[in-house]
Formats: structure tokens, C-alpha cells, sequence
């Protein structure tokens, strides 16, 4: 007698399918890996400095940490969230929308949001190479260790974009409400 396998869900929903090209699923669970990891790192560089100040011997150097895991979290999670259409994204607008009129808008919003992770990779570029005459204390690190996290960001959130807009318009933007219920069985 086999043991039962463990049921392995997969990280596009399947009514969101057809907005996704399958090899980017692997990036996507490694930004939500790198999401988790920034979570906790974040979350515990934060109770580390509170509980070492608490006892008098701060960790002057944890709020270098606590800084880059919350910023890295943040930009990461943007990326991940535009993938997955959980923000940056007006959702409710379209749904009530059909035919010609909702794909112009779905397009058009996707669009805006490609706008802007075209502008977080060129301006986001602009200020990591600036970083380097600013430096983190007490590391000495150049302040671009934490602005490079802006253009890759940009990157991912335009990828993303183009992906859906690209897909869209192949397969149609409406969430296939069959699929989702057809495997919650």
C-alpha cells in the first residue's frame, strides 16, 4: 500500500491561467520565497534590536538590517502582487465591464502599471548609480545596496505587465470562475 501524496498546489490560480505564461511560475515562487524570507528577517532584526537595547547592549547594525529586509519586502512584493493582480490593479471597475469596452480597460490599466515599473527601472537606475557617494552607518555600505532593489523591481512589475496584456488579448482578461471551482473539489 503507497502513502498518499501530498497535494502540491499550484501558484497561478486556475481561472488566472490564461493571463500567465508558465515559465515565469518559477520566478514567482522564488519572489514569494524571497517575500517569506524578507517577512521574518524583517521581523526578527526588529525584535532583535528592541530586545538588545532593552538589555544595554544594542546591535547599532540591525537597523541596517531591518532597513534593507523591509525595503527588498517591499519591492519584491510589488512585483509579486502585480503578477498575482492583488494591487496596482483596479479590478472592480472592469469586472462589471464585457466586450470591447473591457478590454480597452483592462489593457489601458495594465498599461498605466507597465508605465510605471518602465519608470521605477530608469529612475530606479538613475538612483542606485547615485548611491554610491552616500553611505549606510556604521556598515559603510553604499546607500545603492538598497536602491538596486528599485530598477529589479520596475523590471518584474513591467514583465509582469506586458505578460497579462499579452495574454489578455490572446485569451480574453475575464477570471474563469470554472476553473477555480472545478479544482476546489
Amino acid at each position: 500500500m503507497s502513502e498518499p501524496q501530498p497535494i502540491v498546489q499550484p501558484i497561478v490560480q486556475p481561472g488566472d491561467r490564461h493571463l500567465k505564461w508558465p515559465a515565469l511560475d518559477g520566478l514567482e515562487w522564488l519572489l514569494m520565497i524571497l517575500c517569506g524570507v524578507c517577512l521574518v528577517g524583517f521581523s526578527t532584526s526588529v525584535f532583535l534590536d528592541v530586545f538588545t537595547r532593552e538589555i544595554g547592549r544594542p546591535w547599532l547594525w540591525l537597523q541596517e538590517v531591518t532597513s534593507t529586509f523591509f525595503t527588498y519586502g517591499i519591492f519584491v512584493g510589488t512585483a509579486v502582487a502585480t503578477r498575482r493582480n492583488d494591487h496596482l490593479y483596479l479590478t472592480a471597475m472592469t469586472e462589471a465591464m464585457s466586450g470591447r469596452t473591457r478590454v480597452f480597460f483592462e489593457v489601458f490599466n495594465r498599461l498605466v502599471v507597465l508605465g510605471v515599473g518602465l519608470g521605477m527601472v530608469v529612475f530606479g537606475w538613475q538612483n542606485f548609480l547615485s548611491g554610491f557617494g552616500s553611505f549606510r552607518m556604521p556598515s559603510m555600505t553604499p546607500i545603492a545596496s538598497l536602491y538596486a532593489a528599485i530598477p529589479l523591481s520596475g523590471f518584474l512589475v513591467a514583465l509582469f505587465s506586458l505578460e497579462q496584456i499579452v495574454n489578455g488579448l490572446r485569451n480574453g482578461f475575464e477570471h474563469d470562475k470554472r476553473a477555480d471551482a472545478h479544482t476546489m473539489v
